[in-house]
């Protein structure tokens, strides 16, 4: 049995690196303003593709509140180009997460189901939202590809979070 740490809101998040398709790194989580962190399953996946388009469709909703957007895979950087030509993001895309960070995110990892899914094990769909102390303010972490915020009711909450500096919740233990 793997088992998995789960963050918790409200804990400071520890900034994570992945790559870029232009081949420069991205940084997540840094304190400076509000961000967004997509995971998606990956290249193999037709509702990431579609989610992503999703995403791109509210982008400016986020921009709005301030809040950037990403998304990130475990995929190869050619994966990820078929994912970019396929859903045409209008934000960054990241490829290349690895097992180490899949668990320190506490995501869950899947096994392909044969070689012409995909080649590697990669992580359900997850959110991660870090506000601009750099602290972990909403957490969504699912098991299954149709798991995945409803984008509309996203957009409205981080409205109401951001207008009425609404606390982090979830934090008792």
């Amino acid at each position: 049995m793997q088992t998995t740490d789960k963050l918790h809101p409200g804990q400071p998040f520890a900034p994570v690196t992945f790559k870029q398709l232009d081949g420069g790194d991205f940084t997540f989580g840094a304190p400076g303003g509000w961000q967004a962190l997509f995971v998606i399953r990956g290249q193999h996946c037709p509702i990431c593709k579609s989610y992503l388009g999703e995403i791109e469709k509210r982008r400016a909703a986020f921009a709005d509140l301030g809040v950037s957007v990403a998304a990130v895979s475990a995929d190869s950087e050619a994966q990820t180009r078929l994912t970019a030509e396929a859903a045409k993001p209008g934000f960054p895309l990241l490829y290349g997460m690895d097992e180490a960070a899949m668990r320190a995110l506490g995501l869950y990892i899947s096994e392909p189901r044969s070689e012409q899914e995909t080649d590697h094990r990669f992580p359900e769909p997850a959110l991660f939202l870090v506000n601009p102390e750099g602290a972990l303010h909403l957490v969504d972490i699912a098991n299954a590809p149709f798991l995945r915020p409803d984008l509309d009711r996203l957009a409205g909450g981080l409205r109401f979070v951001i207008e009425k500096n609404y606390p982090i919740r979830g934090t008792g233990k």
